[in-house]
């Protein structure tokens, strides 16, 4: 298993009409590392954003899509998607904040 930094965990936040509702319920949506584990992106989380507890995260694993040019067939690069679910008390974060 690769030693993956804090910062190195979360690579972007999701922007889609179904994350954008999920954070009602203080559920944000980030596309995280391929080896990152769920401890490692909660400890991402709670060290990048102040005041932020994190109650749980679900993650899932993306395969890459089929793509074609001409006659060559491939594949896109997989990805990994993190749910992160804030605590009640828990302050927002503030990347989504002017969305």
């Amino acid at each position: 298993m690769a030693d993956i930094k804090y910062y190195d965990v979360i690579l972007s936040p999701v922007i889609t009409e179904k994350s954008m509702n999920a954070m009602a319920d203080k559920k944000y949506t980030f596309y995280v590392h391929t080896d990152a584990t769920k401890t490692q992106v909660k400890e991402a989380v709670e060290k990048m954003f102040e005041g932020t507890k994190v109650a749980k995260v679900n993650t899932m694993n993306l395969e890459g899509k089929n793509r074609r040019r001409g006659m060559t067939i491939g594949k896109t690069a997989k990805k990994k998607k993190a749910i992160v679910q804030l605590t009640e008390d828990s302050a927002d974060i503030e990347i989504f904040a002017g969305l």
